[in-house]
Formats: C-alpha cells, sequence, structure tokens
C-alpha cells in the first residue's frame, strides 16, 4: 500500500539506491532489482499522471492491486502491436534481463545474485550465447608474443 510514509521511503530508496523492493515473488522470498535511470524517469511520470493512491499499480477496482493475469494481458497485447511472432511470456522478460546482461559483460555470479538463484545452474538455464558471439571471442593464443613468427 502506499501511504505518504511508505511513499517518500520508496522515493527516497529508489533514488538513493536504485533498487526496486519486489515482496513476495515466485518462491515467496523477497528481493531487490536494479532500477535504470530511464524507468525510473517513466515511473516519475506516471506518479504525476495517474497519482495512485493505495496501489502503484491498482486493478480496476482501486482498492486491489493489479492482477498477475492483468499483467499477462497487456504484456500480449504489447506482443500483438510490437508483432512479435516468437511464443513469450512475462518470464520471457527475466531471461532477456539476464541475457542482456551477460552479452553487456557482467559476470555469472552477478547475474545470478541479481536474479538470486541458489545454484549457478540454475542462472546458467538462462544463458544462451549466440554463435554470432562465440565468432566474435578472440583466442589467447593469439595474444602470444611467439619470438620466430612467420
Amino acid at each position: 500500500m502506499l501511504n505518504d510514509d511508505k511513499l517518500w521511503q520508496v522515493k527516497k530508496e529508489v533514488t538513493e539506491r536504485m533498487l526496486i523492493h519486489i515482496k513476495g515473488p515466485k518462491g515467496r522470498k523477497d528481493r531487490y532489482t536494479m532500477l535504470s535511470e530511464k524507468a525510473l524517469l517513466i515511473l516519475r511520470h506516471y506518479l504525476e499522471e495517474y497519482q495512485p493512491k493505495k496501489w502503484l499499480f491498482p486493478g480496476q477496482n482501486k482498492k486491489r492491486y493489479i492482477t498477475v493475469r492483468t499483467v499477462e494481458k497487456i504484456f500480449a497485447s504489447a506482443c500483438r502491436k510490437a508483432r512479435i511472432q516468437k511464443p513469450v511470456k512475462v518470464h520471457t522478460l527475466r531471461h532477456s534481463f539476464a541475457t542482456h546482461l551477460l552479452e553487456s559483460g557482467t559476470d555469472l555470479r552477478y547475474i545470478q545474485e541479481i536474479l538470486r538463484h541458489k545454484s549457478s545452474k540454475t542462472t546458467e538455464i538462462y544463458i544462451h550465447v549466440s554463435t554470432t558471439d562465440i565468432a566474435g571471442i578472440r583466442s589467447p593464443l593469439d595474444g602470444l608474443d611467439l619470438k620466430g613468427e612467420r
């Protein structure tokens, strides 16, 4: 719920630490996740525009929060509008997030921590490396200074 004290606390935590507290997700393990500067700007605009009272994202009944099913419907609609042909679910965003972190050079151990996986094997399921990425890797042998190179 959003009352004035909690809203201030959220604003302070979000803007100082750039973290969002996720309460009661799958597995009921509360966690923090990073918040990008761009997402923060969008959230600020949303808060100014809609001024939610009790929940950040209220459902049709303003006294209740948005349901998982509603989020799934919104996501499916956005996928249709974007002409995404592949079968995707909201969870696909988590997979894409992890993949983009890896491709931008984030260490797998950090990704494991961000995703809150106990086992690195679980994190590795999310990670698929494209053959174009593999083709761009330089062999460590190519960096050797060998005497008598021809």
